[in-house]
């Protein structure tokens, strides 16, 4: 670990204290330089945020308006209009599945059953042992091999249930 101070920000959340390292906020103003009207750097910025802690916060979005100097009522209208933003910790791996149209006539809602019963949860929650959450995603872009899902960045597709069988025993 370097020696080398980083500079902080800070911000509570549940009682819990996160703190937002140099390399967020340098990460953001990366981010920030690529888009002439800053508020086109919320989605990357929530991203950031996302990716380093699991999920937002109302601090979070607060760092974020701060950061890039926008109204923070945009940042939230951002966060919460996208599903893609989760609010609360997923399990450590997260399963996205596909229930756009070309998933849906192929059998996605037939998927989504298997996992909620495989799983033992219903969409949106998180296995007992914080091992897996699922979701319903509108499209992940891979309407080729449909019914699809990512599980954490990993895409799979062509699904059946025993094809989710076999995926999810290589994630425990």
């Amino acid at each position: 670990m370097s020696e080398q101070h980083e500079e902080a920000h800070f911000c509570r959340t549940a009682g819990e204290k996160i703190m937002f390292s140099d390399a967020i906020v340098q990460a953001i103003k990366k981010v920030q330089q690529r888009y002439p009207d800053t508020q086109g750097a919320v989605l990357p910025a929530l991203h950031i945020i996302q990716k380093e802690y699991g999920h937002l916060t109302y601090e979070a979005m607060r760092f974020v308006s701060q950061q890039l100097r926008v109204p923070e009522s945009d940042v939230f209208g951002t966060a919460t209009f996208y599903s893609l933003y989760r609010w609360k910790n997923p399990g450590r791996h997260q399963i996205q599945i596909c229930h756009n149209l070309s998933c849906s006539l192929l059998g996605a809602e037939t998927m989504i059953a298997h996992l909620e019963k495989k799983l033992g949860v219903c969409e949106g929650q998180v296995t007992k042992d914080g091992r897996f959450s699922f979701i319903r995603m509108e499209c992940i872009g891979r309407c080729d091999g449909a019914p699809a899902m990512l599980v954490d960045d990993d895409y799979h597709g062509d699904l059946t249930p025993a094809k989710i069988d076999e995926i999810l025993k290589k994630y425990e």
